[in-house]
């Protein structure tokens, strides 16, 4: 519970970075560096098992943010994709397996995940009011994300469809609200006042690389996360030095790694 009330004050002013690791060692190695909550990526962790985002199972998804919460004091949010499910009381269900993980939040996605097409309106509410009531009977009141995918599926209009949603999640009772993939300052400002005074997440990735802190910051963001950001970078250093060995027969990429004592004394101190 300290962790769930420590993740909810982080919500309440001031604007703090969300990163997300996809296993265990990078999860111990951002709480290190002294990150002041973190979040699982589905993308990352599903890239790690060879699977397409959204191609991991409940079970494997559920043991997953099992481990990030077990590796770490700092609260962890889960990303929880569309609580793999689509009916709401379904979306109850797992929402209290997921909840019995040991995260501070999670969040569900309004993308059935199907032709890249949302949930109708309402239907896409009921299923956050849903897991508002399983929180709530859960006794443990972990943050609720509610997350408008308008602009990752492609939406015609994407802004009309995200204020017109992220409205209807706050009313059915998410405690924070996220669109990801809006990357004009006047958006972000625009849907930090529609919600308000409810806390709006961020994704800052490669494509809206160029924000800061503390510009999204003054737009009114409370929440920052990088989704699968650091382990696309990951994958981006692995990927560039091993075509470069396979093509080339050089090695000199190998020169900008991590540092193998590095990670042995931080690994060494936790175990």
């Amino acid at each position: 519970m300290h962790a769930v009330a420590k993740f909810r004050a982080l919500h309440e002013s001031g604007c703090f970075v969300l990163p997300n690791p996809w296993d265990v060692g990078t999860a111990i190695y951002l709480e290190y560096l002294g990150f002041k909550a973190l979040a699982t990526t589905s993308a990352g962790f599903a890239f790690s098992r060879g699977k397409p985002d959204g191609g991991a199972s409940l079970d494997e998804m559920l043991r997953h943010i099992g481990e990030i919460a077990a590796a770490t004091k700092l609260p962890v949010n889960a990303d929880f994709l569309n609580g793999f499910a689509d009916e709401p009381e379904a979306v109850a269900t797992n929402t209290k397996l997921c909840i019995s993980q040991g995260v501070a939040g999670l969040s569900i996605e309004d993308n059935t995940g199907n032709n890249a097409a949302l949930y109708e309106k309402q239907r896409a509410a009921d299923r956050i009011r849903a897991a508002r009531r399983a929180i709530d009977a859960s006794g443990i009141p972990v943050v609720l994300t509610g997350r408008c995918e308008a602009w990752l599926v492609g939406s015609a209009n994407p802004l009309r469809v995200v204020l017109e949603r992220l409205t209807s999640y706050a009313e059915a009772g998410a405690d924070c609200l996220y669109a990801p993939g809006v990357r004009e300052p006047n958006e972000i400002e625009q849907i930090v006042k529609a919600v308000a005074p409810k806390p709006v997440n961020v994704l800052v990735s490669g494509f809206n690389c160029e924000f800061t802190v503390s510009q999204l910051a003054d737009l009114g963001v409370r929440r920052i996360s990088v989704g699968s950001g650091l382990a696309l970078a990951a994958w981006g250093a692995f990927l560039r030095a091993a075509q470069t060995i396979q093509k080339d027969g050089s090695f000199n990429l190998l020169a900008q790694n991590a540092a193998s004592a590095d990670l042995n004394e931080r690994f060494r101190a936790k175990s």
